[in-house]
């Protein structure tokens, strides 16, 4: 028996609950992993609220992203032995495979050899911002040396990854939060700017940093009504990768300047790169090569230990948080060490 993270009704954090099942036996294709380490991200927020894309089926699990050991492996799978340190990349529903709890099941298509010199906490916190940032700005975007990157919401995991992907293209980074407030651990970093969008004329500000041209790639997760600045800070022949939606309300969109400028306002998920063997591939490389070089680093805001897992669903949704949300399985709890 070992504990799992599971819900019986869509709702805030108060809905979740650690519940003791049988340990699951892995199938064709699939790998059993005692878990140390698990990342939390907006995604397994709006699950459980019923505001994501798949809907839950009661009583249902959770997350996208774990790190540990692996206890077991089903038939077919090659590559992963008894006791190998392994992470997952997000590359199934989580209606399939919830992977929050302390011994889960994962398809072997989406587990990859720990990274070396990392943490369990750290691998937990890597796959899903650092691949949404690659797929986003170089998968999609093309981002090269010279091109300036804009970067709402840059305080989140994807958004302080982001400014690392960009760095590695050689462009440059601008980050975008609402007030001045993080503007130095933003700069520390790496951002190269930082514009506080309830304090400062984003499009003003963006334009002056950028000799007039304005920003060739944006990386947005937020919509809504900002998304207006967007379109006027952007260069001619932009584009404007939309990740999320943080903000729901209705998106104002200038059609003249989207026409005139040549933007290309592209939607974008994960799971167009995870689902797909070739670009997942590319994606874990990218990543890997730099983590090895020092060209990536995991940036951890905050951990919590699984017993605290509803806390930690409340301080990802406050929102204060620069940087990864991890949760710890603690080894007396079962993990292999």
């Amino acid at each position: 028996m070992s504990r799992a993270v599971r819900f019986h009704e869509t709702g805030g954090p108060e809905v979740l609950r650690l519940e003791e099942l049988p340990d699951p036996a892995p199938g064709p294709g699939e790998v059993l992993i005692r878990t140390r380490a698990l990342g939390l991200n907006r995604a397994e927020s709006m699950f459980r609220r019923g505001e994501y894309g798949i809907d839950p089926v009661f009583p249902s699990g959770v997350g996208y992203e774990a790190a540990g050991i692996v206890e077991t492996v089903g038939a077919g799978v090659t590559g992963f032995r008894v006791g190998d340190a392994v992470s997952v990349v997000p590359s199934f529903a989580m209606t399939d495979y919830p992977v929050h709890g302390e011994v889960v099941l994962a398809p072997a298509h989406a587990v990859v050899a720990h990274p070396e010199h990392l943490s369990f906490e750290e691998a937990a916190s890597v796959w899903m911002k650092f691949v949404t940032a690659y797929g986003g700005l170089v998968d999609l975007a093309g981002v090269r040396a010279g091109d300036t990157v804009l970067i709402p919401a840059a305080s989140s995991s994807v958004g302080l990854a982001a400014i690392q992907v960009a760095h590695r293209a050689g462009a440059r980074a601008i980050a975008l939060t609402r007030t001045a407030a993080k503007r130095q651990q933003l700069l520390d970093a790496g951002a190269d700017a930082v514009v506080a969008t309830a304090e400062e004329d984003v499009v003003a500000r963006v334009h002056q940093l950028t000799a007039g041209e304005g920003a060739r790639v944006i990386f947005d997760p937020v919509g809504g009504p900002a998304l207006a600045d967007l379109v006027a800070a952007a260069a001619h022949e932009a584009v404007i990768v939309v990740y999320g939606l943080l903000d729901r309300a209705s998106a104002p969109l200038d059609v003249g300047a989207v026409l005139f400028k040549h933007i290309t306002i592209r939607g974008f998920e994960l799971f167009e790169i995870t689902t797909d063997d070739e670009r997942r591939a590319a994606a874990v490389e990218f990543v890997r090569d730099g983590l090895a070089k020092g060209e990536l680093t995991p940036v951890i805001d905050r951990t919590f230990p699984l017993s605290d897992i509803a806390d930690a669903h409340r301080y990802l949704e406050a929102g204060g948080q620069v940087g990864k949300i991890v949760v710890t399985v603690a080894a007396e709890d079962g993990a292999a060490s």
